[in-house]
């Protein structure tokens, strides 16, 4: 398992804090798909995608998806939502931390 330089926002008004985050802080643009937009901000990089889950989300890598939500599963966390087609799901830790957790050969925060 690895964290990685990513973090994950999801918003409502997606085309208004793409704006904020390009036009108002100055990041660079990295990344524009149709329902994902990457930000470089120099420590980490932001992505912003369309949705409501609440707060920040921090990208984790497992080796083994399967076997890490099943893991996590069992020690009290619980599926915010999922997407088996990239794999990857967004997991709520019994602590109240917010990660998504993908294959590590995967390519990070793709949706």
């Amino acid at each position: 398992m690895a964290s990685t330089r990513d973090v994950i926002i999801q918003s409502e008004r997606f085309h208004e804090a793409a704006a904020f985050y390009r036009d108002v802080l100055g990041f660079e643009q990295t990344v524009d798909r149709e329902r994902l937009l990457g930000f470089e901000t120099g420590s980490f990089q932001l992505f912003v995608e369309p949705g409501h889950l609440p707060g920040t989300v921090f990208d984790i890598e497992f080796p083994d998806f399967a076997a890490a939500r099943d893991l996590l599963l069992r020690h009290g966390c619980t599926i915010v939502d999922e997407d088996p087609a990239v794999p990857r799901c967004h997991v709520r830790d019994p602590h109240g931390f917010l990660f998504n957790i993908c294959q590590a050969d995967a390519e990070p925060a793709s949706t």
